[in-house]
């Protein structure tokens, strides 16, 4: 079992930063997992945002290349979604998400925290 708590998340104004924190635990073999980020608006469906593997390897959304930054810090069992250059459309519920899949698609991942929201102001 995989569980995942986020924070970091709160309020900025556009062209503001943001860093997101998801920590893992459980019993399961970290090593073996993608873990990333999804986001929800109200009244839209799960939006893939990054995810990365345990050797780094990254993939990001169009809508936040070059913005955002994902990393993760395999000692720590945490990953880190660095949110720059802000936009009101970025505001949402983030989601952290694992699996053993590297996956755009919020149904490839079985592992979910709770969310954390960010509000982008203009």
């Amino acid at each position: 079992q995989v569980q995942l708590v986020e924070s970091g998340g709160g309020l900025a104004q556009a062209g503001g930063s943001l860093r997101l924190s998801c920590a893992a635990s459980g019993s399961w073999s970290y090593r073996w997992y993608v873990m990333g980020w999804f986001r929800q608006a109200p009244g839209k469906e799960h939006e893939f945002v990054a995810h990365i593997t345990f050797s780094d390897s990254t993939y990001y959304a169009d809508s936040v290349k070059g913005r955002f930054t994902l990393s993760r810090d395999n000692a720590r069992n945490t990953v880190y979604l660095q949110m720059n250059s802000l936009k009101p459309e970025d505001t949402a519920t983030y989601y952290c998400v694992a699996d053993t899949v590297q996956a755009t698609n919020s149904r490839n991942f079985a592992y979910w925290g709770q969310g954390t929201q960010v509000t982008v102001s203009s």
